[in-house]
């Protein structure tokens, strides 16, 4: 019997970047839940868009954002994992090295841009519906950090690379589709933060379905028998997940929930 049901969000339920998921997923989570099975948005999203996304069943769902750095319900945080400061510190300065990419940090609450590229800062806003908050210089931010993300709107795997070398030593390091490189604690991962939420409700991975489409979503499937790959997934994603479904513009996740009821 399934008991746990956990996707990805942009590339998976959505496009990247949407606002807005199809409405009927709100009355599928409802009977679902009726039927004793928890719902999940695992995402490398903050926590207020998650949300925002989910506004309707908001108190319904367990929220696992920026990778799993952070994992929530109901408004409250359950478990958060930092990222060492100095760290953060020595990305910021490394990544204002290279023109060609933005950088933002993710507080539990806030995101920090200090960004002059306001065309990205309005789609944080206005897209992903993220809390931002603007500043002259990311060194001078005082909050404890979990998430580091370098943006590119093209080619973040090839245009990171080196920063991604150097770092991935101390820092659990993905690839968001192909413009975000998400940086964490090297401990964090959706599959952690889910197994958290495994062992809390005594839920055994042979009854938990999940889905998604990155890199980032490896960890994530492999806490799932029912594991599954959306029509549009990287080939790596398609290769680990045991079943696929059909894409995000589909309904791919839409289509499979609602032969469990």
């Amino acid at each position: 019997m399934i008991k746990l049901i956990v996707t990805d969000i942009d590339g998976t339920l959505v496009p990247d970047g949407a606002n807005e998921v199809n409405p009927e997923l709100f009355d599928l989570i409802v009977k679902l839940r009726e039927k004793g099975i928890q719902f999940a948005a695992a995402s490398g999203r903050q926590w207020r868009s998650i949300e925002r996304l989910f506004a309707p069943i908001k108190e319904k769902i367990f929220y696992i954002s920026d990778n799993g750095a952070y994992v929530g319900c109901r408004g409250r945080n359950l478990f958060l994992t930092p990222v060492d400061r100095q760290v953060v510190m020595d990305m910021v300065r490394d990544v204002r090295e290279c023109p060609e990419l933005d950088i933002m940090i993710s507080g539990p609450d806030v995101v920090y841009m200090e960004t002059k590229n306001q065309e990205f800062v309005d789609w944080m806003v206005d897209s992903y519906r993220f809390e931002v908050r603007q500043v002259e210089d990311l060194t001078k931010v005082e909050d404890s950090f979990i998430k580091v993300s370098v943006y590119k709107k093209h080619g973040i795997e090839q245009a990171a690379s080196a920063i991604r070398e150097k770092y991935q030593d101390r820092l659990k390091i993905t690839i968001s589709g192909d413009m975000w490189m998400d940086c964490m604690n090297q401990s964090v991962n959706k599959g952690a933060a889910i197994r958290e939420i495994q062992e809390s409700l005594e839920i055994l991975p042979e009854e938990t379905m999940a889905f998604g489409d990155q890199l980032n979503d490896l960890e994530m499937l492999g806490r799932a028998y029912y594991s599954y790959a959306i029509g549009n997934a990287r080939p790596e994603i398609k290769k680990a997940a045991r079943f696929q479904a059909d894409t995000n513009v589909n309904d791919g996740v839409l289509k499979i929930l609602k032969l469990l009821i």
